[in-house]
């Protein structure tokens, strides 16, 4: 498939599961609750209190709210945003005086966060159609970027780091879950449609992604594997070894500028 196929097979496939509210899932048996996923990834009870109800669909690989050291006032973009379920809770860390904008390609996903949004009076989380590659969001935007388990599907990743990049302010961070590839797929598990869509067969390895992060400008890069997630990946396709393959993983980055800028101008180097 070409990456328009591939996007194309991505939408269709979380475009259903939105409609399903939740009742099936990329990752794991179906009859899996959302918030017993979401446990297992490393989300807080207090956490899951918080968010609206049909925001959770369970579909992550890991919590990027825990490296995401949020502050108020903050603006936060979330790639890939579902159903708002990091948007909502961001929003409230960041509080009134910050923004939300949940980013997102699938119309059914976009319908539901907007009426979460509503149903729960979130005046300060927005949510955009648009695709990875070419966020709706102007240049020095937000303080950090986040984003669960979605830059794997994506198949131009670099072109994502790119535009994270581009979106963030000087000094903003990066702070994303994602899954990433340990011991090479067999050509089987490659082309499996079914393993693309369920964030196995697009994961990139560390080297590549670090390497891409560090050629769209980031700085302080740190990709930290989670070795316990591979008992739940284990579940997303049970009997097919693919917990030996792929691994959840936090993935951290810093834009730079503020003082270094300020520094790097009055460095004997340019003012002597």
């Amino acid at each position: 498939m070409d990456d328009s196929q591939i996007k194309e097979m991505v939408r269709l496939r979380y475009g259903g599961i939105a409609v399903a509210a939740g009742e099936t899932s990329c990752c794991g048996p179906a009859t899996e609750q959302a918030a017993d996923k979401a446990r297992r990834m490393g989300y807080s009870e207090t956490e899951l209190a918080a968010a609206p109800d049909g925001a959770n669909l369970g579909l992550g690989c890991g919590n990027p709210q825990a490296i995401a050291a949020l502050k108020p006032g903050e603006v936060v973009i979330d790639l890939g945003s579902g159903a708002g379920f990091d948007c909502f809770l961001a929003a409230d860390q960041v509080g009134a005086t910050g923004r939300v904008i949940g980013v997102d390609m699938t119309h059914e996903m976009l319908a539901k966060a907007r009426a979460n949004a509503v149903a729960t009076g979130a005046a300060n989380v927005e949510f955009r159609l648009g695709e990875l590659e070419h966020l709706p969001v102007a240049d020095n935007t937000a303080d950090i970027v986040i984003s669960n388990c979605v830059i794997n599907l994506v198949p131009d990743k670099a072109q994502v780091f790119r535009e994270a990049f581009r979106v963030l302010k000087p000094a903003g961070r990066l702070a994303v879950s994602d899954v990433i590839n340990i011991v090479p797929l067999s050509a089987e598990l490659r082309a499996d449609p079914t393993l693309l869509c369920g964030c196995v067969a697009g994961a990139a390895p560390r080297t590549e992604i670090v390497a891409w992060l560090a050629a769209a400008g980031f700085t302080d890069i740190r990709v930290t594997e989670q070795p316990k997630s591979r008992e739940a990946i284990s579940t997303w396709a049970p009997g097919r070894g693919i917990e030996n393959h792929v691994v959840s993983a936090l993935v951290e980055a810093r834009k730079p500028g503020g003082g270094e800028a300020a520094a790097a101008c009055c460095a004997p180097s340019c003012c002597s």
